[in-house]
């Protein structure tokens, strides 16, 4: 694989090095070798990025949650500013997929009774079900306590060994072994596999043949507080649609406890939820509870497509080749149960990564119009569904407009910078492909370092929508912001813009503010052009190291040793 970029890449001025406030438009310059007169000028247009990050995080949207009428308003505004910027729809000349979903909606009335005690809808517990059969009536279900809910025989790990799960109810512990002890070398330490992750432990359950699956919140294993998950698990929970056979595999009944409810549950067993969570963490674990479980509340589901919008500049060359930018349209709408605020507007999340694939791709037909295309095609797709379980991807995934194998690889918008420029630059889950060294040379003019994530055991990688492109083994990557502001300045800002978005995450104060200093995004932003550029313009195809999960999919032609001391030679 090539390693280097061009050395008019290594030679360009970037707004790293021009301290840009910010209100200004972040530019970077590329200069030739040889000729100093000519000059190609990258810009991004920092008004435009707010304009689009405003819009669609406005009221007027209705928080974009899929098949209402802020998904519409989404459509028609991407739709139409694809078809302004010069891309051309990829679904043979449209600019929609259809993603067929379902809608499922628990009742906010609901009786639920573990071991004796009555719990409170949103207050102790929050439960849902997949299913369209109108509700849930479970009485007498066995509860039985199955440590981390994780059958893991690659890390010779099966907490479900031994016991029949039909007809019971498995209540386990959110994350997995490794956060519990990270020295121990179980798992991945701290941090979070795809075992620690909610959607894997319910798919679990319902492999295993049980009737519900209910995870013990705990703030800092989840890492996030109990508000996220009454926020996000209450109201229309979206799906893909799934055939009969396979919906009846799942479990009729899934959700969350809080800690403290978990707890009292524990002791009506007589057993220490705190010890019993140590031995788990140590080895795997089952134990029925001797306590049973009654649970009532009515369940609907509405069938209606919700939809990608997927756009493409065809390569000059390699046109069936496809470099993928991927971000997330949608978020959790409004909540008519409130009364404040009701309305989700998800400006940081991801209203700003949505603005960025744009911003993008404004550049790159700037680059093609002004006489240098990339060779390779380059799509961007705003996927629906993501904050339901990443829906619009995994549909994309698994139904590609584009040959997946013809996919080069993915570069994920998620979240970006609002908290000003940086020295460094997080690649989530740093050290699964070659792919990350085309955004670690672009950050060499930047003068800037790529690190990990400061907080692994949230599990980052598995969160959003480049997971389920690396699941099909393409090449994917997550990456931007970073914890070390350039400055004293940056910092004060930082730590003041943190107090007023503590909170936010998911909930009705992830606002747009026009005091917003997006600096910062909009150099992640030309790290990831420049990094797609000089892959556009190449034949590589970079794959994933040896160790990591999908090595196996599209492996590597070096390891990341090889490739680190290639770099610094």
């Amino acid at each position: 694989m090539r390693l280097l970029l061009p050395l008019s890449l290594l030679a360009l001025l970037s707004a790293c090095s021009q301290h840009p406030t910010p209100s200004q438009t972040i530019k970077s310059e590329i200069d030739p070798p040889v000729d100093t007169a000519s000059v190609t000028q990258v810009s991004f247009d920092e008004v435009q990025f707010r304009e689009d990050i405003k819009t669609l995080s406005s009221d007027e949207f209705e928080g974009r949650a899929p098949t209402t009428r802020g998904e519409k308003l989404t459509l028609d505004y991407l739709t139409q500013a694809f078809k302004a910027i010069g891309l051309t729809g990829a679904n043979k000349g449209d600019y929609l997929q259809a993603v067929p979903m379902v809608s499922y909606t628990a009742s906010e009335a609901q009786e639920v009774n573990l071991a004796g005690l009555t719990l409170k809808y949103r207050e102790d517990v929050v439960l849902g079900s997949r299913h369209d059969n109108g509700g849930v009536d479970i009485k007498d279900a066995p509860l039985v306590f199955v440590g981390y809910g994780i059958s893991a025989p690659e890390y010779d790990w099966n907490d479900y060994q031994g016991i029949d799960m039909t007809g019971k109810i498995a209540v386990m512990l959110v994350n997995d072994p490794g956060f519990a002890r990270p020295d121990s070398g179980l798992f991945n330490g701290k941090a979070m596999t795809y075992y620690g992750r909610w959607d894997y432990k319910y798919l679990e359950a319902s492999k295993q043949g049980a009737l519900g699956a209910i995870i013990i919140h705990d703030t800092a294993p989840a890492s996030y507080p109990w508000s996220v998950v009454e926020n996000s698990w209450t109201g229309a929970q979206q799906d893909l649609v799934h055939s009969k056979e396979k919906q009846a595999e799942r479990v009729k009944v899934e959700g969350w406890i809080t800690l403290d409810a978990a707890t009292l549950l524990f002791d009506r067993s007589g057993i220490s939820l705190e010890n019993l969570s140590d031995r788990a963490a140590n080895s795997p674990i089952n134990l029925p509870l001797k306590q049973s479980a009654d649970i009532q509340f009515a369940n609907t589901a509405e069938y209606a497509n919700s939809y990608n919008v997927v756009a493409t500049l065809p390569g000059a060359k390699a046109t069936d080749e496809h470099i993928l930018f991927t971000a997330h349209w949608d978020h959790i709408g409004v909540d008519e149960n409130r009364t404040d605020d009701k309305i989700y507007n998800g400006a940081l999340d991801n209203a700003s990564g949505t603005a960025g694939i744009m911003a993008i791709a404004r550049q790159f037909v700037h680059q093609a119009k002004a006489g240098n295309p990339a060779k390779r095609s380059l799509t961007f797709i705003a996927t629906t569904g993501e904050e339901q379980g990443l829906l619009g991807s995994r549909y994309y995934a698994a139904n590609p407009i584009y040959p997946i194998d013809k996919s080069v690889a993915v570069f994920n918008l998620d979240s970006t910078n609002i908290y000003g420029r940086t020295s460094d630059y997080t690649i989530v889950g740093k050290g699964k492909s070659e792919l990350e060294q085309y955004l670690i040379e672009a950050l060499v003019p930047q003068n800037r370092v790529a690190t990990s994530e400061s907080r692994p055991e949230s599990g980052g990688f598995f969160r959003s929508d480049h997971f389920s492109f690396a699941q099909k083994g393409v090449p994917a990557v997550f990456a931007g912001g970073g914890s070390q502001p350039v400055d004293e300045s940056t910092r004060a800002y930082k730590a003041r813009m943190k107090e007023i978005m503590k909170g936010c995450y998911h909930s009705t104060c992830d606002e747009y503010r026009d005091d917003w200093d997006l600096s910062g995004a909009l150099e992640d932003i030309a790290v990831y052009y420049h990094a797609a550029d000089s892959l556009a313009n190449s034949s590589d195809w970079p794959g994933y190291y040896q160790g990591t999960e999908f090595h196996s999919l599209r492996a590597a032609k070096s390891t990341e040793s090889e490739v680190t001391a290639k770099l610094e030679d």
